[in-house]
């Protein structure tokens, strides 16, 4: 084995390269004038940023400290005029000053004066979380108004003083934005023992020096509507911003996409969450409002934290130099037992339905309802209205039962008509109606066409009930947790458009019993059909509608309230039910035809309906026959 040995050029080679590499840092060490000159530059910058810091802290109002350097207080006066004043005062941080009840948690912030939080404390969201009207930043209240000295200040970049105090059972937060210690701009809260509605108001003192009165304050509320429900599809289609205006007129912006309005006299303005409401009321309405609401679920896989965004503009007004509006802010259920307790038309915002779908169910569904939950689950309570609902209008299904029975035992004459008349269209149908009147199976009559309008409104009222009972919320039956949302079974791994990413079961049963009740109820009625050479064909668009409603209700209620669809599927068994006991128990064939053979003897009193029906077609049909002869 060979002995290693030192190289000793090698070394030489080492050490030459590291003095080069001492000799070149060396080189780049800077000089006693160039460490001053950084020194000195270093200092300036600091200063620029020191002083960038103040200027900050003046336009946006965020000091945690008191100012109190006449210096400083000039630099104030600069930015915000005579409110220079409220940002020397100790209360010029971003501190939160709490205030509740029973039923409600507020946070007001220093920095703007307004209502940083708002919890509901009986209530938690579909996570179990405590509900939050306003919370992180989603509401933003702000007083622009111009000063006598050519400002223009915004309320919410400046500091409130908070005083707390009580009369009697009730808590009084007064925030003040003050110029000196007896002039000053006033938010009063004043907050009642277990209750939803706060009271709220504007006033100025001694700012008629101040504040340039010849223009009006601007009040400006932006909201974001925190997302409650389990599906946010569904809460999106009950979350809408409503208001009354000129009196008792109703109206609300779009339910899907961005809106804008401007209204006059407007007496209350709803931030509307589909359960939960934020509603502003002035004691004398506002002479002019603009409003406006953004849609922000366009992708429910990515917007899951708001539906809505409301923006509303209102001007305050000066009365002897001074501000003076008296309002309330509700915040909690839409629930029209509680709203009805204030006496303003507030229950108006809940979308019961408009003309008699309205008066349906804040006149008969919502009271009865409330009666039932006394004694009954809330299940069992949808149930048995359903059964009350349908028994009340059996009387409606028998009859058109029967006129579809009837019209099936005179198919065969009505067939023959159409033969006898095809080439006379006018004539076929007076000669139709003339048979079906004698038969009692007239189209027009309560077997007819007029059961829809019977039961339309009806069935219509329960649609918009349901999914806006409050009472339904997180009420649990059988394997449904939540009454007013879906009833997942089972979660998807992908989402289907249009029908989720999930499967509810009452869906699945209430679009069977559809399927079962229209295969009978069509099949009825293709059998009773005539044929009409050129009419569309009926028997091929009812069969189509036999499969096509049932998928419609399968897809369409997928992420609607379980309790609608448990009221759908109740509703068409009892349907089946109530046609095959008519069928098999009540109507016989053979009697009905014997019936009609008698009716065919006896002259048939038409009513001024049909009377006037038959003479206009009369006169068609001589107008026609006068216009061919013409062209012979």
């Amino acid at each position: 084995m060979e002995e290693k040995k030192f190289d000793l050029n090698s070394i030489i080679g080492f050490l030459l390269i590291g003095a080069i590499l001492l000799y070149m840092l060396w080189q780049q060490q800077p000089t006693p004038e160039e460490i001053a000159a950084q020194e000195e530059a270093r200092q300036e910058e600091l200063a620029t940023e020191t002083a960038q810091n103040k200027s900050n802290l003046i336009t946006n109002s965020v000091s945690t400290q008191t100012i109190d350097t006449s210096l400083d207080l000039e630099n104030l006066k600069n930015q915000v005029g005579d409110f220079a004043y409220a940002m020397t005062l100790p209360s010029a941080t971003s501190a939160i000053t709490t205030f509740e009840n029973d039923v409600l948690a507020l946070k007001i912030d220093n920095k703007g004066g307004f209502i940083s939080e708002v919890k509901l404390k009986s209530y938690v969201n579909h996570d179990s979380v405590p509900v939050y009207l306003i919370k992180d930043g989603s509401s933003q209240f702000n007083l622009n108004f111009a000063t006598t000295d050519n400002r223009i200040l915004n309320s919410s970049e400046l500091y409130f003083q908070p005083t707390l105090s009580s009369s009697g059972d009730n808590q009084i937060l007064s925030m003040r934005l003050k110029v000196s210690e007896s002039q000053f701009l006033e938010y009063r809260y004043e907050l009642k023992p277990n209750d939803h509605m706060l009271g709220f108001s504007v006033r100025s003192q001694g700012l008629s020096s101040v504040l340039n009165t010849s223009q009006e304050v601007q009040l400006d509320w932006k909201f974001n509507a925190h997302r409650q429900d389990k599906s946010i599809v569904f809460e999106n289609r009950y979350t809408r911003l409503s208001y009354e205006h000129e009196g008792d007129k109703t109206n609300k912006l779009s339910q899907t996409g961005d809106d804008d309005e401007s209204e006059i006299e407007v007496s209350w303005i709803s931030f509307r969450q589909h359960f939960f409401s934020s509603i502003l009321v002035p004691e004398v309405p506002f002479k002019t409002a603009d409003l406006k609401s953004f849609n922000l679920v366009n992708d429910e896989t990515v917007d899951t934290l708001f539906t809505k965004r409301y923006e509303v503009s209102l001007p305050l007004s000066f009365s002897g130099g001074e501000l003076a509006h008296n309002m309330s802010i509700y915040y909690g259920p839409t629930y029209d037992k509680i709203l009805n307790q204030y006496d303003k038309n507030l229950e108006a915002s809940i979308p019961f339905g408009w003309g008699i779908i309205g008066w349906i169910n804040k006149s008969v569904f919502s009271p009865l309802y409330g009666w039932l939950t006394n004694y009954l689950s809330y299940g069992l309570a949808i149930i048995v209205m359903t059964i009350m609902v349908k028994i009340l209008l059996s009387f409606v299904q028998y009859k058109q039962f029967l006129t579809q029975a009837k019209n099936k035992i005179i198919k065969p004459e009505l067939d023959a008509l159409t033969e006898k008349y095809k080439n006379n269209k006018m004539k076929l149908q007076q000669e139709r109606m003339a048979l079906q009147n004698k038969v009692g199976a007239n189209p027009m009559s309560l077997g007819g066409c007029l059961p829809m309008f019977f039961q339309m409104p009806v069935f219509y009222s329960l649609f918009m009930f349901f999914p806006i009972a409050f009472e339904l919320r997180q009420k649990p039956f059988l394997w449904v947790e939540d009454l007013s949302s879906y009833d997942s079974i089972a979660e998807l791994p992908f989402n289907i458009p249009f029908y989720g990413d999930h499967i509810s079961l009452f869906p699945i049963l209430a679009s069977i019993a559809i399927f079962f009740y229209m295969k009978m109820t069509t099949g009825q009625q293709m059998s009773a059909q005539p044929t009409q050479e050129g009419m569309p064909d009926m028997a091929k668009m009812m069969k189509y509608m036999i499969y096509f409603s049932p998928i419609l209700m399968l897809v369409f209620f997928n992420n609607y309230a379980s309790g609608l669809s448990l009221y759908y599927f109740i509703s068409n068994l009892i349907s089946i039910g109530i046609m095959l006991v008519i069928k098999n128990f009540i109507i016989d064939e053979e009697k009905v035809l014997a019936k009609i053979q008698v009716s065919k003897t006896k002259p048939k009193k038409q009513s001024r309906f049909q009377k006037k029906m038959a003479d206009i077609m009369e006169q068609a049909e001589a107008q026609k026959q006068a216009q061919l002869k013409r062209k012979k």
